[in-house]
């Protein structure tokens, strides 16, 4: 009954913005965090965001600096905002949704960023 859905991928150049939506729709009982993962092929999954219930934000440190999480709980919303992107930040970016009661997680199906030069 759960589901993610992000938005905003696609193509940029180097130096360029982009800001990623997650909306999420169903009941999420409890409090949460949510961030964004992201993975290029035959590379891990990374953390790269994250916010808590009470706002508090952590970033990868590769994109300190650049990327902005947050979140909007009236319209169940977790935005990424992505600025001065690089070509390493080419990857398909994941929203999560993480219930700190009972540990489930739930995962939207991605969008794709590509970050040409």
């Amino acid at each position: 009954q759960v589901q993610l859905v992000e938005s905003g991928g696609g193509l940029v150049q180097a130096g360029g913005s982009l800001r990623l939506s997650c909306v999420v729709s169903g009941r999420i009982v409890g409090a949460n965090a949510m961030g964004w993962y992201r993975q290029a092929p035959g590379k891990q999954r990374e953390l790269v965001a994250s916010i808590t219930s009470g706002g508090t934000t952590n970033y990868v440190d590769s994109v300190k600096g650049r990327f902005t999480i947050s979140r909007d709980t009236a319209v169940n919303t977790v935005y990424l905002q992505m600025n001065s992107l690089k070509p390493e930040d080419t990857s398909t970016y994941y929203c999560n949704v993480n219930v700190y009661y009972n540990g489930m997680d739930y995962w939207g199906k991605g969008t794709l960023v590509t970050v040409s030069s």
